[in-house]
Formats: C-alpha cells, sequence, structure tokens
C-alpha cells in the first residue's frame, strides 16, 4: 500500500503532518521551519493529523452533492445576494484580476457560498457591513445549515491552530496573527464541476491566485487541481496536485502575501474539467476580520527591499476584488423573480 509519504515524494508540494501541534507551541516551533520552506518555494502544502474528523469531511461533501442534485428552481431560490452569499449558476464568472487571468470562456462550474453566520445583533450586522448579512440558506434540505455550519466552525480551528507556525515562520512573535483572526471572515463554497469537453480556453476554474489569507481544501480524490510552479526545474509548468487520502490542500492567498511584502508566495492555480465523472469541492478561504489593516509586517522589508504595498483594510480589498470578479449583476437574469 503506497504512503501518504510515497505520494508526496513525488511532488513538490510538501506534505507536512501537524500532529505536534497538540502540543501547543512547541509543536508550532516544530513545524515551523517546513512551514517556512512550503510557503517561501511552493506557496502549496498538503497537511495530515489536522485534527477534522474525516466524517465531517466527508459528510459535507454529501452536502455539496444533495445541494446541487436539486432542480435549478431550487437553486435560483437562493440565488447569490449582495454579500455574495448564496448560489452562482454555471459558467457565470471567472476570476479577472488575478495577475494570471487567461482569455478564458467562463469557468464550468457552479457553486453555492455562505460566510460567517452572524445573530441580529452582531455588531457588523447591525451597521449594515457588505459581507457580514445573511445567508442563503435552502427551505428543503433538512440539516444542511447545521451540517456546513458545523464544518466551517472546525476548518476555522483548524487554521486558527496553524496560525502561531505561520507567525513563527516569519521569525515573528506567536501571537502576531492572533487578534486578526479572534473572529475570522471566511467564505465556504461547494462546487459542483460538471464532466464537459475539455478545450484550450475552457477550465473548470481558469488560472487565479487567491484573495483570501489561506485557502483550506479537503481532497476528494477527483483529479483536476493543478498549480503552476515559478520556481525551481518545474518552472513554467502546470503540475497536478497529487491525493493524499485524509489530507487538506493549503495554499498561500494575496492576502498573506501582501501582508509579508511578498516573502510568502500566492501561487497560481486552476481546475481542469473532469474526465468521466463530476468533481465537487469544499474550499474554505480563511480571512482576517474585516477591519484589519494588512501592512508590511515587521522583518519583511529592508532597505533593499521596500514595503510593495500600500495598507489596506480586508474590507476595501475584498469589496474592491468581489465586485471585480462576481458581481451580482452578472446573473440577475436568472433570479426566480425575474
Amino acid at each position: 500500500m503506497t504512503t501518504a509519504s510515497e505520494i508526496a515524494s513525488r511532488s513538490p508540494i510538501p506534505l507536512i503532518d501537524l500532529a505536534p501541534l497538540r502540543n501547543g507551541l512547541p509543536g508550532a516551533r516544530e513545524i515551523a521551519p517546513a512551514l517556512r520552506h512550503a510557503l517561501e518555494q511552493v506557496g502549496f502544502l498538503m497537511i495530515v493529523n489536522h485534527g477534522v474528523p474525516q466524517g465531517l469531511i466527508d459528510q459535507t461533501f454529501a452536502q455539496a452533492k444533495r445541494f446541487h442534485a436539486q432542480d435549478m428552481a431550487a437553486k435560483q431560490a437562493v440565488m447569490m445576494n449582495a454579500h455574495n452569499n448564496g448560489y452562482m449558476a454555471m459558467a457565470r464568472y471567472n476570476v479577472r484580476t488575478s495577475r494570471v487571468s487567461e482569455d478564458a470562456l467562463p469557468d464550468m462550474n457552479e457553486s453555492f457560498f455562505i460566510k460567517r453566520e452572524r445573530p441580529m445583533n452582531d455588531p457588523l450586522a447591525l451597521a449594515g457591513r457588505r459581507f457580514a448579512g445573511r445567508n442563503e440558506w435552502p427551505g428543503d434540505l433538512p440539516g444542511f445549515r447545521e451540517a456546513l455550519l458545523d464544518y466551517t466552525e472546525a476548518v476555522d480551528a483548524l487554521g486558527r491552530r496553524l496560525l502561531p507556525a505561520v507567525a513563527l515562520a516569519l521569525d515573528a512573535p506567536a501571537d502576531t496573527f492572533d487578534a486578526a483572526f479572534a473572529e475570522s471572515q471566511f467564505s465556504l463554497r461547494l462546487s459542483h464541476y460538471p464532466n464537459v469537453d475539455r478545450g484550450e480556453r475552457q477550465f473548470g476554474f481558469s488560472p487565479h491566485t487567491d484573495a483570501n489569507f489561506m485557502t483550506f481544501l479537503a481532497q476528494s480524490g477527483v483529479p483536476g487541481l493543478q498549480i503552476k510552479m515559478e520556481a525551481g526545474e518545474n518552472s513554467g509548468e502546470w503540475l497536478d496536485v497529487p491525493y493524499v487520502p485524509g489530507s487538506f490542500v493549503v495554499n498561500t492567498g494575496d492576502m498573506l502575501h501582501r501582508w509579508t511584502n511578498g516573502r510568502f508566495k500566492s501561487t497560481p492555480h486552476r481546475v481542469i474539467p473532469p474526465v468521466g465523472q463530476a468533481r465537487y469541492a469544499i474550499p474554505y478561504f480563511m480571512g482576517p476580520h474585516m477591519d484589519t489593516v494588512i501592512a508590511c509586517l515587521p522583518g519583511c522589508s529592508d532597505s533593499q527591499i521596500p514595503a510593495l504595498y500600500p495598507p489596506i483594510t480586508y474590507d476595501d480589498y475584498i469589496n474592491w476584488w468581489y465586485d471585480a470578479n462576481y458581481n451580482t449583476a452578472t446573473q440577475a437574469d436568472l433570479r426566480a423573480d425575474a
């Protein structure tokens, strides 16, 4: 039987065992060097012993299939709202603002999005802040809401467990990111990639970089995800992400890239349409509190490498990014009440 280590040994994407994190700060110090190498050299890694129960992962994949198996009228009843929560129809979008965006056809996937579930008296919700508004929950899928919230809580906890190691990988204090992620701004996406003909400009998800801090993708075993190496012997090549059972694929997004003044990569990736079967994905996009100011961290610039980006709040950044890439007006004609 092929082991996870043997699978990973055939790929430049590092595999990191998070078991040491059970020991708290000493464990974070133990994995920090491997994490530093992964984020500086590749921008992607695979993690095992991450603490998210496999049953919860399997349940979330099942909910993704359950949602997308509904008829179109049911999905149109929860169309994406002004907070970019809800249903995004097939072939309506692709990321246009990434440095690696291509002249591609609209992406062949359909998706359902949620963000943090907030009570009515939540300060951001009361203030009418965009992306702090309601999620769109389907009315005929009992248990769907509860299952997704259980999953986001588990993956958010995983991300926060990893934060001290990310900080230590930068030779920064272990609590560097704690305040920013005391209440993360996340998005969970349930994606369905159908089996379609592959063309030169047709992707399941066209080449892009993620806009957030870090992305956590539970692996499904159905191939399609590829990354573009930007250095080393495979520079310029698109490489398949290997399947390691029970693992998450983790990658750095543009926010962590910007926060570290480019020290940690935000690596281009894409999804090739699946062959012979559908592919489902449940990426969790983790970002800091919306009011967090993203400015070059101490130690990430000097007289030789000045700060490359001006400070910006995460709120300002994601408002710009969503409007440029996922403007809800693009699918106004599909709304059930149109």
